[in-house]
C-alpha cells in the first residue's frame, strides 16, 4: 500500500513538473514568435524601404539637399535603434555580468512602457558570479510574475523588488500592493503562478512562494 501511495505521488508530482514546463516553454516561444512577427512586418520592412529610397536616388545627382540627408540619417538611427531593443529583448543587457544591472535594464523597459507605476527597487551593487542561464531564468521568472499579477488597467499600485544574498541563497522579493484587497485576492491566486512557481523550482533547483497581507501580495524567489 505505502509502495502505491508513493508511485501515485511520484506520478503526480510528474505530471505537474510536466505541465509547469509546457507552459515555460509556451511562455517563451510565444515571446519568440512575437519578435519574428516584429521583424518581419517592422525591421524587415524599413530597411526594404531604406534600400528602395537610395536605389531611386539619382546617379548623377552627387549632391543630395540637407533635407533628404537628414531624413535618411533619421531612418537609419530609428533603424539601429530598433536592432538594439531587439538584441536587449532577445539577450538581456548586462546578462553576463551583472543580475542586478540585468534586472534594472528589464525594469527600466516596465517603466517606459507602463509609465503609470510606481517601482521601488532595491538592488546592491555587487553580486555574486551568477550564471548567464540562470540569471536568463530569473529575469524571464519576474518578467513573468510581473506580467501575471498585474491587472491591465494599472491605477495605484506600488512595486518594490529588492535582491540580496541570504547565506548561500539568493533571494529576489517582488512585493505588489493592489488598490483594494479584491483585486489583490485575484491576482495573487491566478492558476497560472503555480506553472511559474514549478518551474522556477525545476529549472533553477530553487523554490518560489508567497505571501499576502491585506493589499499587498509578496513573492518570493529562492536559488
Amino acid at each position: 500500500m505505502v509502495y502505491i501511495v508513493i508511485l501515485m505521488w511520484s506520478l503526480k508530482s510528474h505530471n505537474k513538473t510536466q505541465q509547469a514546463l509546457q507552459w515555460w516553454f509556451f511562455r517563451q516561444s510565444s515571446k519568440l514568435f512575437l519578435e519574428a512577427e516584429k521583424i518581419r512586418d517592422g525591421l524587415l520592412q524599413e530597411s526594404f524601404t531604406i534600400r528602395r529610397n537610395l536605389e531611386l536616388l539619382p546617379v548623377d545627382n552627387d549632391e543630395l539637399s540637407v533635407n533628404k540627408t537628414q531624413e535618411f540619417l533619421k531612418k537609419t538611427d530609428d533603424f539601429h535603434q530598433s536592432l538594439a531593443e531587439l538584441s536587449d529583448r532577445l539577450s538581456p543587457a548586462y546578462l553576463q555580468d551583472s543580475l542586478p544591472l540585468a534586472i534594472e535594464c528589464l525594469l527600466e523597459q516596465w517603466l517606459t512602457s507602463h509609465p503609470e507605476l510606481y517601482f521601488h527597487i532595491d538592488l546592491p551593487t555587487y553580486w555574486r558570479d551568477e550564471s548567464a542561464e540562470r540569471s536568463l531564468i530569473i529575469l524571464r521568472a519576474l518578467e513573468e510574475l510581473l506580467r501575471i499579477t498585474l491587472p491591465e488597467v494599472l491605477t495605484q499600485i506600488s512595486i518594490y523588488i529588492s535582491l540580496k544574498e541570504l547565506g548561500n541563497v539568493g533571494e529576489l522579493t517582488v512585493t505588489i500592493t493592489y488598490p483594494d484587497v479584491s483585486t489583490g485576492q485575484t491576482y495573487s491566486s491566478i492558476p497560472e503562478l503555480g506553472f511559474l512557481y514549478e518551474s522556477f523550482r525545476f529549472l533553477t533547483s530553487g523554490k518560489c512562494f508567497c505571501r499576502s497581507k491585506n493589499l499587498s501580495a509578496a513573492w518570493y524567489f529562492r536559488w
